[in-house]
């Protein structure tokens, strides 16, 4: 018997002051069995990061043929594919072939030594953004995980914090490629 996903809640308050971006989500977010809490704060990141009305959780894990988030416009073409984790060359560039912009969330200790790998093969993606988490980092966000979670992220001057009832966690992405015109 397949295991099932596990249910996390999470109350997000986003003040994102660089896009003058305000607004309250109701999220509710499937972690795969295979994901762990630290991927998952990932995504969640990731979300809170470029939220908008149209950001949505996508299969992910579950599916080779979506990312771990995206953005439709109303015609369906996509806008923005999001991954986390170290995703191969080719899904990357599949993924830049298929959106107007493509964003990599990386966390892994071992992630500046897979761009390393990879880098040089993907220069010719002009719509391909990757940061790199530091660990401390994820594992920090690992820590907030809960089944039910409030949470409050607040963006200002580049700079990002995520906070829940006990702690505030500062987020200092790396940037290890951006993307040309972006």
């Amino acid at each position: 018997m397949a295991l099932k996903s596990t249910v996390y809640k999470a109350e997000l308050q986003i003040s994102d002051m660089d896009r003058h971006y305000y607004e309250a989500h109701t999220l509710t977010l499937a972690r795969h069995p295979s994901e762990t809490d630290e991927r998952m704060m990932v995504r969640l990141l990731a979300f809170a990061i470029n939220a908008s009305e149209n950001l949505i959780f996508a299969k992910g894990l579950s599916d080779v043929e979506e990312p771990d988030l995206w953005q439709k416009d109303y015609t369906g073409a996509i806008q923005l594919w999001i991954e986390v984790g170290q995703p191969d060359e080719r899904r990357l560039l599949k993924a830049c072939g298929r959106a107007d912009r493509v964003l990599v969330y990386s966390y892994a200790s071992n992630s500046p030594i897979w761009w390393q790998g990879i880098g040089n093969r993907l220069e010719r993606a002009k719509n391909l953004l990757v940061w790199n988490l530091p660990v401390a980092t994820s594992q920090a966000l690992q820590k907030m995980a809960q089944r039910s979670m409030q949470l409050q992220c607040t963006i200002q001057d580049g700079q990002l914090w995520l906070t829940d009832d006990s702690q505030t966690v500062q987020v200092d992405l790396v940037s290890l490629k951006q993307a040309g015109g972006y």
